[in-house]
């Protein structure tokens, strides 16, 4: 199991853990409400989030990729 994936699960908790939490609040930020200023920020943190995900499962894939090359190398040589 990839243990990192288990990041997917944050933006999902802020987003809609902290809402009830956002809500009580009533200032605006650049404009905005409180809580679609929140909703924006944890869809951008949730991007951030994703990307990341993305580049260690990359990285985990060419390692693979690289460690099966190396075996099929060394089983072919007498």
């Amino acid at each position: 199991m990839r243990r990192y994936r288990w990041l997917a699960a944050i933006p999902t908790l802020g987003m809609l853990g902290g809402v009830p939490f956002a809500n009580r609040v009533h200032p605006y930020v650049l404009g905005l409400p409180f809580l679609l200023a929140w909703i924006v920020v944890w869809v951008v943190i949730t991007s951030l989030v994703m990307a990341l995900i993305y580049l260690l499962d990359s990285r985990r894939d060419a390692e693979l990729a690289g460690a099966v090359a190396t075996l099929s190398d060394d089983s072919r040589s007498p």
